[in-house]
């Protein structure tokens, strides 16, 4: 059983966190497009980017100011252009984005993170967002959360949310988190957003770790279509106003925010996984028998990826040599008289050797997905062992189907 318990409130459920999500008139389509996340108090800051050559100006300020400074108090969010290959005056549009939250919440500019989703190549609409921003400043509450949410999404068809809360010291400590993607969904990173928020006292270096470990089992280990994008940002706050004890060194109370860290990051990036372009189902591919979790992430990665895997899964073909072909792809070395595989509760193979199955209720289980109730029951479990380690790792995927094409053909246009 999990040492925390599910809540609501998103970002705004640990304590002194608002938030606010307006429509500045930076998407076409007149829908919510500018977010604000502000902490009452400065917080310690972490941050995971893209690992892209080609990475968004939001991401290079981002990144510079963490380097300079593990706090900040208000993260800024735009939707609708990239501002990524936009050269020196998307920078700068940047840096004024900062400047003008700062001037706004009356904190410096050096407290605030950006971030822009969008179309890559097109510089934000700065006249837009300079009026917008008094506006998604007076809008800021602390019941805020679900407004923001919607205002960071693109082609996303639901918005995605969580908040945990477990006690540290005989006290309550939260974490709350919402996110953003559906498409160029990759490791490394993919093409999502996502904000954490804390209230839990924590040194920044293992801060930083643990968002790191927590990225690595969650939106490291998802993947839509293999591709990666320019903007991807997780960055998180914990500012300390549990008022719990300073987590300064690893410990069992380091270990049990970290576990609900990694919970808060593991929903969300299989809400992006869930919410793949054109995708009807979720995958969830486990391997077991690696010899070590790394091993065992790769194989799961390679699976969930594999492009023939998926569009057997929307096909509901229970096509078990597509599975054990990606799996022997990975790069991981491993014995094929020791592979097994499983979908859902069908043995298909068995120390590397095939075996009969109901192949027409094997269909019907893939079906059933279709129908099942969102993140619950609308997910394809795929097996995996290799072997007799240690190493157990798993990734997450959605299935391939034809409106993905019609999705990103018209992406544009």
């Amino acid at each position: 059983m999990a040492d925390w318990q599910k809540i609501t409130g998103g970002v705004t459920a640990p304590r002194g966190y608002q938030a606010a999500g307006i429509t500045a008139g930076l998407k076409p389509s007149g829908l919510p497009d500018l977010a604000l996340i502000f902490s009452e108090v400065e917080a310690i800051a972490a941050g995971v980017f893209t690992t892209s050559q080609v990475k968004a100006a939001c991401v290079e300020y981002c990144r510079q100011r963490l380097q300079a400074k593990h706090s900040a108090r208000a993260i800024l969010c735009n939707a609708g252009q990239a501002n990524a290959a936009t050269g020196t005056q998307g920078y700068l549009d940047t840096l004024e984005s900062a400047m003008a939250v700062g001037q706004a919440l009356n904190i410096p500019s050096e407290s605030v993170l950006v971030a822009s989703t969008g179309v890559i190549g097109q510089r934000i609409k700065m006249d837009a967002l300079r009026s917008g921003i008094p506006k998604v400043v007076a809008a800021l509450s602390e019941t805020g959360s679900d407004a923001a949410a919607g205002a960071i999404i693109t082609t996303d068809l639901v918005t995605k949310s969580i908040a945990l809360e477990t006690t540290i010291s005989e006290r309550p400590v939260r974490i709350g988190g919402i996110a953003k993607g559906s498409g160029m969904i990759h490791p490394n990173m993919a093409t999502m957003l996502s904000f954490v928020t804390c209230d839990a006292v924590v040194s920044p270096h293992l801060w930083q770790q643990m968002l790191a470990r927590a990225a690595d089992r969650s939106f490291n280990s998802i993947t839509v279509d293999g591709d990666t994008s320019t903007n991807d940002s997780l960055i998180a706050l914990a500012n300390g106003q549990s008022r719990t004890p300073a987590i300064t060194e690893w410990g069992a109370e380091a270990e049990k925010l970290e576990a609900m860290l990694t919970a808060v990051c593991q929903h969300l990036a299989k809400a992006i996984a869930r919410d793949g372009e054109g995708a009807t189902c979720l995958i969830e591919v486990e391997v077991t028998g690696a010899h070590d979790e790394l091993s065992a992430r790769q194989i799961a990665k390679t699976i969930a990826g594999s492009s023939l895997v998926k569009s057997a899964i929307f096909g509901r073909d229970p096509n078990w040599g597509r599975i054990a072909a990606a799996a022997g792809r990975a790069g991981i070395p491993f014995e094929q008289e020791n592979l097994q595989i499983k979908l859902g509760n069908f043995l298909m193979l068995e120390n590397g050797q095939p075996l009969q199955f109901d192949r027409a209720a094997a269909s019907a289980y893939l079906k059933t997905a279709v129908a099942g109730a969102y993140l619950q029951q609308d997910t394809v479990l795929i097996s995996v062992n290799v072997g007799n380690g240690y190493g157990v790792g798993k990734a997450w995927g959605c299935d391939l189907s034809y409106d993905y094409v019609r999705i990103n053909a018209e992406y544009t246009t």
